[in-house]
């Protein structure tokens, strides 16, 4: 086990009193002024799964930050999952990126989380805050979920129960428990489309795709790849590669690729 995973997490607050836990590994953020990473998780996820565990222990290794939080009810954080969105979400992370993981960073989201790190990165460049992105690694990446691997996939059962129950209970292979999808977060997922009108991305993006990936098929990720206009894109496809890309072999692909362009972003300061 991670030294980190028996470490308490440290808490914030959003604007409705809520509680998100958050941690960080590694130096202070800022302290080296070396490119630091923040991890952004799945769908019903935590910040101590085993990417963002190995991440940890590389941040720890290489003397740089990670940063990581749990999403309002989910892991550690309070609040209800059936009550969080997109946008709920990615203002929490927005709100602990900006607090908490100061300097540069390289965003790392897995399946949701690549989504939201898309958004945060879209975001910030909106804000002219464009130079803080060290990069982006987007691991199965779920961009637009709620519409082309929800709405437009599960059929139309879940969309009649999801129209006259305001939510429909999926049952999940990595949980006991259904992942309940709300109308709410339907639409609100609507507002935050963005493969259809591209992101223009002023830095260097990894793509991490397995083949045989069941919640995120490889078209998708592709489709990810191909809405992203940037210099330096590129989509690896994973052979017999999953949708958690959590072996060994995978894991260490993760965090050879974090410190390529954490390095990457240091020579270019």
């Amino acid at each position: 086990m991670s030294c980190s995973a028996l470490t308490p997490p440290e808490f914030m607050e959003t604007t409705d009193g809520t509680p998100i836990a958050w941690l960080n590994d590694g130096t202070t953020p800022s302290t080296t002024g070396r490119c630091g990473t923040f991890w952004l998780g799945g769908f019903k996820s935590d910040m101590r799964g085993s990417k963002a565990e190995v991440l940890a222990d590389h941040a720890i290794r290489t003397e740089r930050s990670f940063v990581r939080f749990d999403y309002s009810g989910h892991g550690e954080s309070g609040g209800e999952f059936v009550d969080g969105t997109i946008s709920s979400w990615l203002d929490q992370a927005d709100a602990i990126f900006q607090k908490h993981a100061t300097g540069r960073r390289v965003l790392i989201g897995s399946s949701m989380g690549g989504w939201i790190a898309l958004l945060l990165a879209k975001r910030l460049i909106e804000t002219g805050n464009a130079a803080r992105l060290g990069g982006l690694i987007l691991i199965a990446p779920a961009a637009d979920m709620t519409k082309d691997l929800m709405w437009d996939k599960y059929g139309d059962d879940f969309r009649d129960e999801v129209i006259r129950l305001g939510r429909y209970e999926r049952p999940s292979e990595y949980s006991d428990e259904p992942y309940v999808i709300t109308k709410e977060l339907i639409q609100d997922g609507k507002r935050h489309l963005l493969l259809d009108q591209g992101l223009q991305v002023p830095c260097a993006v990894r793509i991490l795709q397995g083949e045989d990936d069941p919640d995120v098929p490889w078209q998708h990720a592709l489709k990810t790849y191909h809405a992203l206009d940037g210099e330096d894109v590129v989509f690896d496809l994973i052979k017999h590669g999953d949708h958690r890309l959590s072996s060994e072999r995978n894991l260490d692909l993760l965090t050879l690729t974090a410190e390529v362009l954490c390095a990457k972003a240091d020579a270019a300061d």
